[in-house]
């Protein structure tokens, strides 16, 4: 009934207990670097479609100007894109993983992704809107918000894929 497992059945079995804690501490340790790969591969979506908008508002908006104007250095374009890159590579991704379990929409990061960029939406439309009058204001806030819920979705959904199955 109850048979006895020789030395190498109980190797075995201790040998994938141990394998499976060490994937279980790689898939925490990996958190914020799939995050950052996520804010990556977000922001390059981002990006092209922030790229759209210009071109839709005939580059009334000037996005990295207004990020170097926000932070107090007006015409330093360069410092503009560089915080630009910045914040959509480390800052929001970082931000994502310790605000992850309070955001709703979950258990599904891409849709978690996607609340968290709707809020950096609501700021970046309200400081970010430069020069433009009326007739463009609903295509600067149109394309600048299907922008921001591209890149939320992709941070979540790069996130998800790379951390792998969830140990919760």
């Amino acid at each position: 009934m109850f048979a006895r497992r020789s030395k190498s059945e109980r190797t075995d079995h201790r040998e994938v207990s141990l394998l499976t804690e060490a994937v279980v501490f790689h898939v925490e340790m990996n958190r914020p670097s799939s995050a950052v790969a996520g804010g990556v591969a977000g922001t390059a979506i981002l990006s092209l479609l922030m790229i759209l908008t210009e071109v839709q508002t005939r580059s009334q908006i000037g996005i990295f100007d207004v990020i170097a104007r926000f932070v107090g250095l007006p015409g330093h374009v360069v410092i503009g894109f560089i915080l630009f890159v910045a914040a959509g590579v480390f800052a929001w991704p970082l931000l994502f993983i310790a605000l992850e379990p309070y955001i709703p929409r979950g258990p599904d990061p891409a849709a978690r992704g996607i609340v968290l960029a709707f809020g950096l939406w609501v700021v970046f439309v309200i400081t970010g809107r430069g020069t433009i009058g009326w007739p463009l204001i609903i295509v600067y806030a149109a394309l600048t918000l299907l922008a921001h819920l591209a890149y939320g979705f992709t941070l979540g959904a790069v996130y998800a894929y790379l951390r792998g199955p969830s140990p919760r």
